[in-house]
């Protein structure tokens, strides 16, 4: 249960109500990390228009990269909601097996690029160590070694910040999974 009140759809009025309707026509439905927000509604219309943005906007990063970065960041930080939620989409995309072994950390059995092991890697050191992981632009410039462009850095930075960002609301607001994370629209 959370650690504060939500307002559910049906008790919903005004903005709030607005918003969810939305959010259940654009999304396929209502995910907790929006009620938790109830209290404060635009901070859910903020929320998602920077989502849509980092998950679904034009990017050099395909979708699947996206979800992949948001499974590996939200694994480091323990979220199971998040690694639960972002699992789902990534099986959407690539098989069980692929989906697992980037949700177990294991990069290399799951067939990945070696770009994409070291977006991973990267993901999940911007997340433990921020100020060590930016040291002299270590990372940029192994990424950039395997053809990473600026404009994929960034965005791949741009995702791992988020997740981090709602990791830490979802965990420090107790945030619970649905009975049935998936169903949502995933492209």
């Amino acid at each position: 249960m959370a650690f504060i009140e939500t307002i559910e759809p049906e008790d919903a009025e005004g903005e709030l109500k607005s918003i969810y309707e939305d959010l259940s026509r654009t999304r396929g439905k209502i995910a907790e990390v929006h009620k938790i927000q109830s209290l404060n509604p635009p901070t859910i219309t903020a929320h998602m228009e920077l989502y849509k943005q980092v998950m679904f906007g034009r990017s050099p990063l395909s979708r699947a990269e996206r979800e992949m970065i948001a499974v590996t960041v939200s694994k480091h930080n323990r979220c199971a909601y998040c690694v639960q939620h972002h699992f789902e989409a990534l099986r959407h995309f690539w098989d069980e097996r692929i989906s697992r072994a980037i949700a177990d950390g294991e990069y290399e059995a799951a067939g990945l690029t070696e770009r994409q092991q070291a977006l991973c890697e990267y993901a999940r050191e911007l997340t433990a160590a921020p100020a060590d992981s930016a040291a002299e632009g270590a990372w940029a410039a192994k990424l950039k070694a395997l053809g990473v462009q600026d404009r994929e850095l960034l965005d791949a930075t741009l995702a791992i910040a988020y997740f981090n960002f709602v990791n830490r609301m979802v965990l420090g607001l107790g945030v619970e999974l649905e009975t049935d994370p998936g169903g949502y629209q995933y492209e």
